[in-house]
Parts: C-alpha cells; structure tokens; sequence
C-alpha cells in the first residue's frame, strides 16, 4: 500500500483513482474484530454480516429483504431491500406500508415470526387497523388463528424458491440500488411464476385448452393481417 501511494503521488489523476481503494484498504487493515459497521468487501461496501441463528449457518453476507405475502395465494405484495441489517422489527411498519400503497387495501391481519417482537405497529394510532399475531402467540388465538398462523411458515419455502430460482440468494447487480432492483425483480418473478403455473392448471381443462387455442389463433391472424398491410404499403 505504501509503495503504491508512493508511485502515485505525482499524479492528480492517479490519486483521483486510487483513493476510494486506497482507503477501504486502511479501513480493512484498521478494523477489529468486535468494531461495528465493519468492510467485508472492496468491491460491495455496503454488504452486511447477517446473524441467521442457525447451527449449519450462523452468518450469512449481503443485504437483508423484507418480503410481504398474500396469507392464501403467495403472491408477494412487497419487496424491499434493507441495507445496513436493521432489527426485524424495525421493518415491519414500512413492510406494511409499502403493501398497502402497492394495492391499495388496508392489512387487517398480519402474521409473522417471533423475530419481529417488539415491532411497536399496534401502539402506533395510525395503523389501529391492522392485528399483529406472531408465530407461538397464545393469548387471544382461537381455532381459526391458529390454523392461519401454521400457514405462516408456507413463507420459508418461498422465500427458498426465491433464492434459488428467483436469484434472490446472489444479486449480480451493484450497489444498494442494485439490490433495490433485484429484490423488486425476484418478487414479480415469482408471481409470474404462480400465474403460469395457475394457467397450466387450467388448460388442463378441453374446454378452456380449446377455447384458449381458438383466442391464439384469432390473434394470429389478426397479426398476420397486419403485417400483410404494412408490406402491401
């Protein structure tokens, strides 16, 4: 590192280069191992070490999401990347702010894990709308609620399809507007993917198969027709 300070230092336009390198590398050789806000990567400052709780991975690196779903059907409402690993519980209220600004419906109920205690959106007067039930609540659950909050976890293999299918689990794209886009992206990919697998369902059915068949065709042709003109021209 000294020897390259050395060779630049004649050079403004050398400097002008080296200098953001140069300094996440004396922040790297700097830091310790308990200091906050650590460099994990030169090339992706803003990467994160994310505690995950779990004996065969205690830690993972990147950018935390916050992924909101539609209790029956799956389909995720809201997508957010959340740079610098904020407390879960911190990012419920933009989570449901985000869902309801997105379709345009008040959220009655919300369900979710124990790691969103102390999320403080019950106490806040402008969200008297919206039931908290987190994940091994007891008090106040009844039949019904139980059952919705067991479906709760039909979130973590989604939010695996995501990671694998989705690219969710790598982002390719820099920086925090980076993960922004990708997140956003992974989640309209997995609601096209339910919508196609809904439609392959359905055109299992003879009668829709042949009347979806007769739709594709009629545009078919209206296509070529189109075509023919413009080349008649």
């Amino acid at each position: 590192m000294r020897d390259v300070e050395r060779k630049i230092g004649s050079s403004k336009n050398l400097v002008e280069i080296f200098t953001p390198i140069l300094d996440q590398t004396k922040r790297v050789l700097a830091q310790q191992r308990k200091d906050k806000n650590k460099l994990y990567s030169l090339h992706e400052p803003d990467v994160a070490c994310i505690s995950k709780g779990k004996a065969h991975k205690r830690y993972e690196f990147g950018c935390k999401v916050s992924i909101t779903t539609t209790h029956k059907q799956g389909l995720v409402i809201s997508s957010q990347a959340l740079p610098k690993n904020p407390y879960d519980g911190h990012t419920l209220k933009p989570a449901l702010e985000s869902s309801e600004r997105i379709t345009g419906v008040e959220i009655e109920s919300a369900f979710i894990d124990r790691g969103y205690k102390g999320h403080g959106v019950e106490s806040d007067p402008l969200r008297n709308h919206t039931k908290i039930f987190i994940s091994g609540q007891r008090r106040g659950i009844t039949k019904s609620l139980k059952k919705q909050l067991k479906r709760r976890s039909a979130i973590e293999p989604m939010i695996g399809h995501m990671k694998q299918e989705g690219k969710l689990g790598l982002c390719r794209l820099k920086g925090i507007v980076g993960d922004q886009i990708n997140a956003l992206l992974t989640g309209v990919g997995h609601n096209l993917r339910l919508i196609l697998n809904h439609v392959r369902k359905l055109l299992k059915l003879k009668k829709l198969k042949n009347f979806v068949i007769q739709i594709l065709l009629h545009l078919l042709e209206i296509f070529l027709l189109k075509i023919y003109r413009l080349r008649s021209f």
